[in-house]
């Protein structure tokens, strides 16, 4: 006799990249171990595995999660969790007065949205006399670290990161895909922009939707009361 399979519930969410609805399911205990032993190995390439692979499995393959950008992914996985172990989140932060304090809070998941700048656009236009732009697309989970700061960052790896993001370059009504060209090509167009065109793709990365969230802290040691600003997947992990 076979034993019973217990039956899960699913649950629906819209995509912040697109309107498209996605039904999702909470993870269970096989996809909780994959999670729990990407965190313990404390190999970012590890953890990004396994949260891709829960995300295919907890939305019955219908997302090609290796070309979500990084925010969609986060905010599945978040609603994933939130519906799995609980949908409030406890978490110790870091006291911004003092630097050294940690203070216990509990975030309530379910509040979590994307956050998009007001000055933020994937249409950048890099020669108006010429009327020569590009169309960004979102990187990948895979492709960057959501916390990547462009001011520290190695030229090579911003080099690469512009290149493998850039989704089309056009000309008036001439469009340019970069698929049909190399990396060695695409690096010599992202050279030939002015520093004006190259800040304005910079600002694409630093303005794009994220998984941010304000909570207000109080030090346990000093009574001194400040907000601190949860970012990225990581920052909301218990």
């Amino acid at each position: 006799m076979a034993l019973p399979i217990l039956e899960t519930q699913s649950f629906d969410l819209t995509l912040p990249s697109a309107d498209i609805k996605v039904k999702f399911r909470p993870f269970l205990v096989k996809e909780e171990k994959i999670l729990l032993q990407a965190l313990e190995s404390e190999d970012q390439k590890q953890v990004v595995n396994a949260l891709k692979e829960i995300v295919a499995a907890c939305t019955f393959g219908s997302l090609n999660v290796d070309d979500l950008p990084t925010f969609d992914l986060e905010y599945i996985f978040l609603n994933i969790r939130a519906k799995s172990v609980g949908e409030v989140a406890k978490l110790k932060v870091l006291c911004p007065d003092d630097k050294t304090t940690y203070t216990d809070i509990e975030v309530d998941l379910t509040k979590i949205e994307v956050q998009v700048d007001d000055s933020h656009t994937n249409n950048i236009v890099v020669d108006e006399e010429k009327k020569i732009g590009i169309i960004m697309k979102y990187p990948t989970l895979s492709a960057v670290d959501p916390s990547m700061d462009f001011t520290k960052e190695q030229t090579n790896k911003i080099f690469d990161l512009i290149a493998n993001s850039i989704y089309q370059i056009y000309e008036g009504e001439k469009i340019y895909n970069t698929t049909d060209y190399t990396k060695e090509e695409l690096n010599k167009f992202i050279e030939s922009l002015s520093t004006k065109a190259f800040s304005a793709i910079q600002n694409f990365y630093t303005t794009m939707p994220k998984l941010i969230h304000e909570v207000e802290v109080e030090n346990p040691k000093t009574k001194v009361t400040s907000k601190v600003t949860l970012q990225g997947l990581t920052d909301f992990f218990g």
